[in-house]
């Protein structure tokens, strides 16, 4: 008796052979993969189109290249470089920062040969590429680049304010600058007047407030300044220089190049430099606006440097063959790529095929476009080319005269010339930084030289061979037999160096004395510590202790676990930290407490207050709750925690300030949103919960601005609740009687803060009428506009 197997149907789409190639038991044939486009890619590659399209044009202008040729290198950067390129969200085109290269070759070579050097530039960053040495690209001090943009930038706007003056520029800034008396002489007033219409809308229309401003800003401003320059044109009769797009026919191709060996060498050596440094660091900063889409793929998130100077290097040979412009990673346009929502590198290519339709179909629209405003479009990228975030950060760096001489060097001497003068600098100052060390010798006022009183030598900077000869000067000078304290206040120590320290360690000890050499923050590193208490330092034991934990693996966890780490993180309390604080505090134990800010926040166990405000004994006078919640006055439910918390730091403590703080992923915020403590049994939590129902409600409000981020927007709901309860309990503060009188008197502030935490990054909310939260930039930063 035979058994009954089931059956599977029959697939009328299986044959034979694809039966004989697949056995049962094997996963079926994968379907073929289609070609799909996301409506996200799809408009975001709409609105990259309408920046490239002006952006080309006026880089064109810009170069002397026929306007075209600006076109063609929208098209291939976008085709040939989003398809083969190794960053999916970077946007390839003509760029600012080869304008003043491009411009120099066609002034002097002609543009025949300058499609020829691209070809070669090309060629050899498909070399490097190959070579895989794009992350040596990056070893370039960013210091040198941003000086070289700076110099571009200035070079690009002098030359394109005698275009906006109705002139036409020289070939170098310094004859621009000295033409530029002459030229204020005879002005062409409808030119400057288109001007100054595009540049007052290029830069108020981000800046336009409210709903409506959010809607218009969809837009791009750039796009929006050429046109409305071309309808004031077209509608008041106004007689201006306009796009000229001769017949692809006669468009010029490559030719053979011509001209001097060594000079066409150095141009190609040009371009490729500045086409792949710029094309690497601008995908480097796409990889770090990627990282914070949490939506995007792994794959759109991290870019391949070696595949995208390959793609780029493919990208200039056709364009150069094709008669477009130099072909680089351009940061406007991938920024905007980005934020648009683009998912793949399928928006980069669409952008490509919309400025393929548009130069084909869209000419008679084009040349209605006035040269005047493309040139104020131009001149005002070059201008936010000098960036004063660059020039904030490399000051803080001490890299300023790195980045002036860069600067100057490309505005006087060209591209190549002062981006090698600053390499030179920037080397000049590292090996300065490298040789400079101060060491000095003191004597502590327990005793002196010739008494035996405790010696103390501190080595400030980098410790090499070049500061032994000063180093076993200065460590003679110590009489022989007393106790000294050797501090080294820098990263790097050297063999050489060492072994002097140590030989002269060897004698003094041996003669007597005793020698303590220690690092920066007095931890003794001349002998190796106890395991025991080997990774703790003052101000650092809660990250992760183990300095009083067992180190095997095979040890047994002690019994009552979180009783053990609490005594294990008092022991190194007051083995590392209680000795530094013990002043301070038997200080505020006499005068007593004399806080300045009240500290409202949440009680989750990842906000520590006093990491994140930088605040010490004495600073802050700390209330938590669950969600960061200030009950209304009378609506307490016999819980005054809070309201006497308030009272007591603004009548008795005389606080000046008082700071509400939320922060992201706050499971009291998520509870409101999941279930609303309105019905069911009313537990301690869901009593307490209801003081956040106003916030609930508050965000419901269909004409209540939302509370926002000043770069993003909210992530989800939770993170737009967690915003909208900081605006709603600084309300409920002000309702307090004794708040709303010192605010009257106008002796406090009230201040709303969101802690980020994955990002570990905090947010003020701002003055602005709209409830915006700005981002706190490190001291010295400065947040581009």
């Amino acid at each position: 008796m035979s058994a009954c197997v089931p059956t599977r149907p029959a697939d009328p789409t299986r044959t034979d052979e694809t039966s004989r190639t697949h056995p049962p038991h094997s996963p079926p044939p994968k379907p073929p993969r289609r070609f799909r486009i996301s409506g996200a890619d799809l408009s975001a590659s709409g609105a990259v189109f309408l920046i490239a399209l002006p952006l080309s044009l006026g880089i064109a202008l810009a170069t002397g290249a026929p306007l075209q040729a600006g076109l063609v290198a929208a098209a291939v950067g976008g085709l040939v470089a989003g398809r083969l390129g190794g960053s999916p969200l970077q946007v390839s085109g003509p760029a600012a920062g080869l304008t003043v290269v491009t411009a120099d070759l066609i002034h002097r070579y002609g543009w025949r040969t300058t499609c020829a050097i691209t070809v070669m530039a090309g060629i050899a960053q498909l070399g490097l590429g190959c070579l895989r040495v794009a992350r040596t690209a990056l070893a370039v001090s960013p210091a040198v680049v941003h000086g070289m943009l700076a110099g571009i930038g200035v070079t690009i706007a002098v030359a394109q304010v005698h275009i906006v003056l109705g002139g036409i520029p020289q070939s170098a800034v310094l004859d621009n600058l000295r033409a530029l008396p002459a030229e204020l002489t005879h002005v062409d007033l409808a030119a400057l007047l288109l001007s100054m219409l595009t540049l007052a809308v290029l830069f108020a229309w981000p800046r336009i407030p409210g709903p409506a401003g959010r809607a218009l800003r969809r837009v791009p401003a750039a796009l929006v300044a050429v046109a409305c320059a071309t309808a004031t044109a077209a509608f008041a009769g106004i007689t201006v220089t306009k796009v000229d797009l001769p017949s692809w026919s006669s468009h010029a191709l490559a030719g053979l190049p011509e001209g001097p060996a060594m000079g066409l060498v150095a141009a190609v050596l040009t371009v490729t430099l500045v086409c792949s440094v710029q094309s690497l660091l601008g995908a480097v900063a796409v990889d770090k606006l990627a990282s914070s889409k949490p939506a995007l793929r792994p794959e759109a998130r991290r870019s391949d440097l070696d595949r995208e100077l390959l793609g780029q290097g493919a990208a200039n040979i056709v364009s150069g063959t094709l008669g477009g412009l130099p072909v680089a990673g351009v940061a406007v346009r991938s920024a905007a790529n980005v934020n648009a929502g683009s998912e793949s590198r399928n928006s980069t290519i669409l952008h490509g095929v919309w400025v393929v339709v548009a130069a084909l179909l869209m000419v008679p629209v084009l040349e209605q476009i006035p040269l005047a405003s493309l040139a104020a479009l131009v001149m005002a990228v070059g201008i936010q080319m000098v960036s004063l975030h660059h020039i904030r950060t490399v000051t803080r760096h001490r890299e300023v005269l790195v980045y002036a001489v860069t600067t100057l060097g490309v505005v006087v001497l060209g591209v190549l010339e002062g981006v090698a003068l600053g390499i030179a600098v920037a080397v000049a100052v590292a090996l300065h930084r490298l040789a400079r060390t101060r060491i000095t010798h003191t004597v502590d006022e327990t005793g002196t030289a010739g008494q035996g009183g405790t010696h103390h030598v501190r080595v400030r900077g980098q410790l090499t061979f070049l500061a032994v000869p000063r180093l076993s000067r200065v460590l003679h000078q110590v009489p022989q037999g007393v106790c000294c304290v050797v501090e080294l206040d820098g990263s790097f120590m050297d063999h050489a160096a060492f072994e002097s320290l140590q030989d002269w360690q060897k004698s003094h000890v041996a003669q007597g004395g005793k020698v303590e050499v220690t690092g920066r923050a007095g931890t003794r590193i001349s002998e190796p510590a106890p395991t025991s208490n080997s990774c703790c330092r003052p101000w650092t034991p809660w990250r992760n202790h183990h300095c009083d934990r067992p180190q095997t693996e095979t040890s047994e966890p002690p019994a009552g676990g979180g009783g053990y780490q609490l005594a294990s993180g008092i022991s190194a309390f007051q083995r590392d930290t209680a000795p530094h604080v013990r002043d301070e505090l038997a200080r505020l134990a006499r005068e007593g407490q004399c806080p300045t800010q009240l500290f409202l926040t949440c009680a989750d166990s990842r906000l520590v207050t006093s990491m994140i405000t930088s605040s010490g004994p004495g600073d802050l006078f700390v209330v938590r709750n669950v969600g960061n919640l200030v009950p209304l006055p009378g609506a307490e439910s016999g819980d005054d925690s809070v309201a006497a918390a308030i009272e007591y730091a603004v009548d008795v403590l005389k606080v000046q300030s008082i700071t509400v703080c939320g922060h992201s992923g706050c499971g009291a915020m998520q509870a409101l949103l999941n279930s609303p403590p309105e019905g069911g049994a009313q537990t301690p939590l869901k009593r307490w919960l209801r003081h956040g129902l106003p916030s609930l409600a508050r965000m419901a409000v269909a004409n209540q601005p939302w509370a926002r981020f000043a770069g993003r927007a909210p992530a989800d709901a939770v993170e737009q609740l967690c915003l909208t309860n900081v605006v709603q309990q600084l309300e409920h503060l002000r309702a307090h009687e004794s708040v709303a009188r010192r605010l009257h008197e106008g002796s406090l502030e009230l201040h709303g803060m969101y802690f980020h935490v994955g990002e570990a990054q905090a947010y003020l909310l701002t003055e602005q009428p709209d409830e915006v939260f700005d981002q706190v930039q490190p001291e010295g930063e400065l947040r581009p506009a």
